[in-house]
């Protein structure tokens, strides 16, 4: 396996524009099938799935992944972002450079948490640039639905004090595996901040947005989702399942798992799961 990094940079016209994004690749030794593009998650960071992308490069998949604005080793500021976009700019930016390196192979997205919501997104305009995608526990609906007057001082804090930490994730929610938690804990690229009240706001606004424009997306595809998730709710999944277009889709929900499903004591069994099914859509294309 062959590893390399470097960094993006946001165009102009982005809300972050010059922005520097840290960004990854993980390759086969040989030419690479297809090109998964890994989207991760809210206040983690791309270095978290060494172990997601060494099982997909054994499976002859190229990996690339970036940390989001405001994530990991890129430029912003942990638990803000300036608008939801600035995300979907890092997509575009990444698939840029992988589609510059291997012009001629299909690209699968994968998205986790966050990372499914800015996926689900990005597919609502970009999806014929994909063969397919995965949604890993996606935040399409918050595991608790906030009232409307936490609403309305939402989008007022989100105006006024953007950067108000609003909100906190427990931690213990990210896996069943002690050691799992214990390094998110410990890991220095890792927020562990709160939520500001701009994100939090966007974050809402473009659930919104998928739920009310999931029939556009009609794309293959799988979602997976930990049964006991308490950082994203199960129903969120179960609303794609049902509201998507594709005629080829599937969702599968794991009864006992928790929120990162690729980091649960079952990785590998997600994983197979995974890249069995994305054989699959290859094999559907005739590539």
């Amino acid at each position: 396996m062959k590893h390399e990094d470097g960094t993006l940079t946001l165009a102009t016209g982005s809300r972050a524009g010059g922005a520097k994004l840290y960004w990854q690749k993980w390759l086969p030794d040989d030419k690479p099938k297809a090109i998964i593009l890994l989207v991760h998650g809210y206040a983690e960071h791309a270095g978290r799935y060494q172990y997601f992308a060494e099982h997909c490069v054994g499976r002859g998949y190229a990996v690339f992944a970036m940390d989001h604005w405001g994530h990991g080793k890129s430029d912003g500021t942990p638990g803000f972002v300036p608008g939801f976009s600035v995300f979907r700019d890092g997509v575009d930016r990444l698939l840029a450079q992988a589609t510059q390196d291997f012009s001629d192979l299909p690209v699968m997205l994968v998205g986790h948490s966050m990372g499914g919501l800015i996926s689900a997104t990005y597919l609502l305009t970009e999806q014929t640039k994909f063969a397919a995608c995965v949604l890993s526990g996606p935040a399409i609906k918050a595991a608790e639905e906030p009232s409307a007057v936490l609403k309305a001082i939402g989008g007022f804090l989100s105006r006024f004090f953007p950067k108000l930490g609003v909100l906190e994730l427990d931690p213990n929610g990210v896996s069943r595996d002690p050691k799992v938690v214990a390094d998110y804990l410990a890991d220095p690229l890792v927020y562990n901040g709160k939520m500001g009240a701009r994100l939090a706001a966007e974050m809402l606004a473009n659930m919104n947005t998928v739920q009310e424009n999931a029939g556009q997306i009609s794309l293959p595809m799988l979602l997976l989702h930990g049964g006991k998730d308490s950082l994203a709710a199960v129903e969120g999944s179960e609303f794609l399942d049902r509201h998507i277009s594709s005629s080829e889709k599937q969702l599968k929900i794991y009864p006992e798992l928790f929120h990162e499903i690729f980091n649960e004591p079952e990785k590998d069994t997600i994983l197979n799961d995974m890249t069995d099914w994305l054989d699959k859509q290859l094999a559907a294309r005739g590539t």
